[in-house]
């Protein structure tokens, strides 16, 4: 008998995740049973008893998940752990919480490294002035350029996105330090990296790189006393996500001419068409598309599929990423914005 797996992506959709031939091979080889337009609480309630596995990230309370009597493991291909279901009976019970966000690591940091160039040699204001006709030529053009090379790289957290970015800059031989309260200094320092506090990483950096999750402990962590403390001129590239810093105080900071700053993230999304960040001289703004590619999104299908198989064997999955029940309750995830 084929497992049974509950199969509810919203707010992602099969096309999103699955490429055609794939998706066959995971209907044809799971009973999956989709939810589709049902009520979302009716269906899991019908349907939990009997499932093995639930691919998507529905809300499941306690006096749901009880009824989940053979349910082996949860793959979450929204990447955010919203606090909407019972982790802790989860961890209890041994059924995996997975998560796939290591898919979109390799875009964002080809994103980070782009908006790092972008603002260390001025990209967007070299093309708006040639667009305009008051293009200024070799020396001229860069009085507000720097090189990265060889640059005081700082990182304020350090998770599969701090390393992906890190990895991007192959070639560019930063000096690195790193701020994560999450990862010991035994780790950082086996990786070659120097440990830092937030003030050293702020003041020592020539680009500050922002990777960390918003948890209940960092929220709004970065205000203007720490924005006060970079150095002047430095480039302050934020690619989590927005609820880590006071963002009028980024904006303050960025309009002073005191920092440069590129931004993938916002404090509500999609943002209003009259928000000061949009006139903000000395800033970049990304509209939350750095993983946001194809690619990534197939390769969700990918891994989901291939988690599946393994576990379906009696294997641990591989492919996707554990939640750790030591953290996931600190996380303070937004859904995902699907486009």
């Amino acid at each position: 008998m084929k497992p049974i797996v509950l199969y509810d992506p919203s707010p992602r959709t099969t096309q999103d995740i699955f490429q055609p031939h794939v998706y066959k091979n995971f209907c044809d080889e799971f009973n999956v049973v989709e939810r589709g337009n049902e009520d979302s609480s009716n269906f899991y309630t019908a349907h939990l008893p009997t499932a093995d596995y639930i691919v998507g990230q529905p809300s499941l309370p306690t006096e749901l998940l009880t009824s989940a009597k053979q349910l082996k493991a949860l793959v979450n291909v929204e990447s955010n752990f919203l606090q909407n279901m019972d982790y802790q009976y989860c961890f209890r019970n041994q059924i995996h919480v997975l998560t796939v966000s290591p898919v979109f690591a390799q875009p964002v940091a080809e994103l980070a490294l782009g908006l790092t160039l972008a603002l260390a040699r001025d990209i967007p204001k070299a093309h708006c002035d040639f667009v305009e006709g008051c293009e200024g030529y070799g020396l001229e053009a860069n009085q507000n350029a720097m090189t990265i090379n060889r640059c005081n790289l700082g990182f304020i957290g350090f998770g599969d996105l701090g390393r992906a970015i890190l990895k991007a800059f192959d070639g560019l031989n930063p000096s690195v330090s790193v701020f994560d309260p999450w990862l010991s200094s035994e780790l950082l320092h086996r990786e070659g990296l120097q440990v830092a506090s937030l003030d050293e990483v702020l003041q020592t950096s020539d680009v500050v790189m922002v990777v960390a999750s918003v948890t209940e402990d960092n929220a709004g962590m970065l205000g203007a006393t720490h924005f006060a403390k970079m150095k002047p001129g430095a480039l302050f590239v934020l690619m989590s996500r927005a609820e880590v810093v006071d963002f009028d105080a980024m904006l303050d900071a960025c309009h002073s001419g005191r920092i440069r700053a590129a931004t993938d993230v916002f404090p509500t999304e999609p943002l209003a068409q009259d928000h000061r960040a949009r006139t903000t001289p000395n800033l970049i703004l990304s509209a939350h598309r750095a993983g946001a590619l194809e690619s990534a999104l197939f390769e969700i299908g990918d891994r989901t599929l291939a988690d599946l198989r393994l576990m379906a064997k009696g294997l641990p999955p591989q492919n996707c990423k554990r939640a750790e029940h030591e953290l996931v309750g600190k996380v303070r995830s937004k859904p995902v914005d699907k486009s």
